[in-house]
């Protein structure tokens, strides 16, 4: 898994290293000093992960979130705590608070692997998830809308739903962009499902999705209003 540091305190960035080169797993691609420099990197190279702090010279570590276009799993590694409910409504995987052992870094890089693992997209036409020990294959054209559950999702498909371990990041990362838009920091929905559109809400087999400020523009230029 290739992941990179945004990190602009020397003594912090040196123990991710560190912590990365005894997991066998990671292959650190670069550290970054500030967000502007780790958004220029990702211009042109990918990664599958970022350890990203929150205080950092230049933007801040939430307003780089913001400007991330394939937005890949995120830890955030602060030594505050008082940031973790702005970073968790971007759906980052973990938050770390600084000093922080490898047993906890461990622990973090479970939770990616979790959400890695539970959504795996093969075919353009379908993908499959882990349930109860066995993949199963679900059709796209068969997802009617996906709702955030704290640290899992709630898939809602037209016969069955299917609750995994990821974010909602993930899935926008995963799920074709052109069928499907978010409506809400807790909703992503399938444009060809929706049955009526209010105000501030839309209708799908008869469940009331709210759609947020924030993203009610992007949501009705996606969508083809006569």
């Amino acid at each position: 898994m290739n992941c990179i540091i945004v990190e602009d305190n020397e003594v912090a960035a040196f123990v991710l290293k560190e912590y990365i080169q005894q997991n066998n797993t990671l292959n650190l691609k670069g550290v970054f000093e500030s967000g502007e420099s780790a958004l220029a990197y990702l211009e042109t190279s990918t990664c599958d992960l970022i350890f990203l702090d929150i205080e950092l010279k230049g933007i801040n570590g939430i307003d780089f979130i913001k400007q991330l276009v394939n937005t890949p799993n995120v830890i955030i590694t602060s030594s505050e705590r008082n940031y973790a409910a702005e970073a968790f409504d971007f759906d980052v995987a973990d938050y770390m608070v600084k000093p922080f052992t490898y047993e906890r870094f461990e622990k973090a890089l479970l939770k990616v692997n979790k959400i890695r693992e539970s959504m795996q997209a093969f075919n353009p036409d379908f993908f499959y998830i882990k349930q109860n020990n066995k993949m199963v294959q679900v059709f796209f054209k068969d997802v009617e809308y996906i709702e955030a559950m704290s640290d899992y999702v709630d898939i809602h498909a037209i016969k069955d739903r299917y609750v995994i371990y990821a974010t909602m990041k993930a899935m926008e990362s995963q799920f074709p962009k052109n069928d499907f838009v978010r409506v809400h920091r807790s909703f992503i929905v399938r444009i060809d499902k929706i049955k009526e559109i209010r105000k501030n809400e839309l209708l799908i087999n008869e469940k009331e999705i709210p759609i947020s400020r924030a993203n009610k523009d992007a949501f009705l230029k996606k969508v083809n209003l006569l």
